[in-house]
């Protein structure tokens, strides 16, 4: 999310209409000139920069046109990002929700811009990082997850921000169902999956706040110290299983370096960057969450590759539709074809 672009034509908005909500409701710096710019990738809720005077804000909205039902909840978004802020949790200052649609088409939220660096892909390629800084920041990514999953919902006002238990096998109902929402090509693997996952879905239950989408993209990282400062995009956060977080963590870990698409790293020198591989990553959570091992660890790997299947071909269903937030929607398709068939070899290990 750092590169800065003009409006797309597919997500503009009245931006005096905006401003004018903004400045009544009181927020810094929009008595003055205020400017707004789009933040270019990023396939879900269209992101904005909002530079009011010498403050500088991100604006989340819903995408136009006709939406997949529960999708792109911004106002989930801005509820647990209001909550996990007074805990210490390293979250953006929300300042307003606005779910009046008649002010730029569609819901919104605005909250501080966190100055910071950004690493899309999880090979840390700079070469201003030594192999030490990139194991910090593994480190700090895999602490700043299980800081997350140690957050008691009840205790932050979060108990009711989503059902007790049964995650994953609503999770697998859930995009079940938005597959099919979005189907547009045969797709055996996924069928597969479909017909798999719930009568394999392994013991015990947990419940905690988990992210939905915690990856190294979305961690905004201190400008100089190893360290994340910020987690974004918290679209797809509800209450579920701790280890859906974590396996969705480790998706790279089963793409070719290659693979561009998915961020792949197989073929990466580990050792050699100061990078965890994923039994590292999978022994860092469990040292920080208490944990002796994760049993039945294909079951979850294999789950995530169905789920994200299923979120790239709703990409590439509104790729096609015209209303993505992003100008290479259409190349998802290909990521959801890869995703299922790389989940279900994960499913036939087990």
């Amino acid at each position: 999310m750092s590169t800065v672009i003009p409006v797309t034509a597919a997500h503009r908005f009245d931006e005096a209409k905006l401003i004018d909500y903004l400045r009544d409701a009181g927020l810094a710096g929009t008595d003055g000139a205020v400017s707004i710019g789009q933040f270019q990738g990023g396939q879900s809720n269209p992101t904005f920069l909002v530079t009011a005077g010498a403050k500088r804000y991100v604006l989340r909205k819903k995408p136009p046109g006709d939406l997949l039902p529960s999708a792109h909840m911004v106002e989930r978004e801005y509820r647990v990002m209001k909550a996990l802020g007074p805990t210490g949790f390293p979250v953006p200052t929300m300042h307003l929700l606005c779910e009046d649609t008649s002010i730029i088409g569609t819901a919104f939220y605005v909250m501080d811009f966190v100055e910071g660096r950004i690493y899309e892909n999880p090979g840390l390629e700079d070469a201003r990082l030594t192999p030490a800084d990139r194991t910090a920041i593994y480190r700090s990514m895999i602490d700043t997850m299980a800081a997350l999953h140690a957050a008691a919902p009840a205790t932050i006002g979060l108990d009711d921000f989503g059902r007790h238990g049964g995650y994953i096998e609503r999770q697998i109902s859930r995009w079940s169902k938005q597959f099919e929402a979005s189907r547009t090509d045969d797709m055996p693997a996924m069928d597969a999956l479909i017909a798999w996952l719930p009568d394999h879905i392994p013991g015990p239950d947990e419940t905690t706040v988990v992210h939905g989408d915690f990856r190294m993209g979305n961690l905004i990282l201190h400008p100089t110290e190893p360290k994340v400062i910020a987690v974004l995009d918290w679209e797809l956060a509800t209450l579920g299983h701790p280890l859906s977080d974590l396996a969705y963590n480790c998706l790279g870990y089963h793409f070719p370096r290659e693979n561009k698409q998915f961020n792949g790293m197989i073929g990466l020198d580990f050792a050699g960057l100061g990078i965890p591989d994923e039994d590292e990553v999978v022994a860092m959570y469990c040292a920080a969450t208490g944990r002796d091992g994760i049993p039945d660890w294909n079951f979850y790997m294999a789950f995530n590759m169905f789920r994200i299947s299923a979120i790239c071909q709703g990409v590439y269903k509104r790729g096609l539709d015209g209303n993505a937030s992003s100008e290479n929607a259409r190349d998802y398709g290909v990521k959801a074809q890869s995703a299922a068939k790389i989940g279900w070899d994960l499913a036939q290990r087990i």
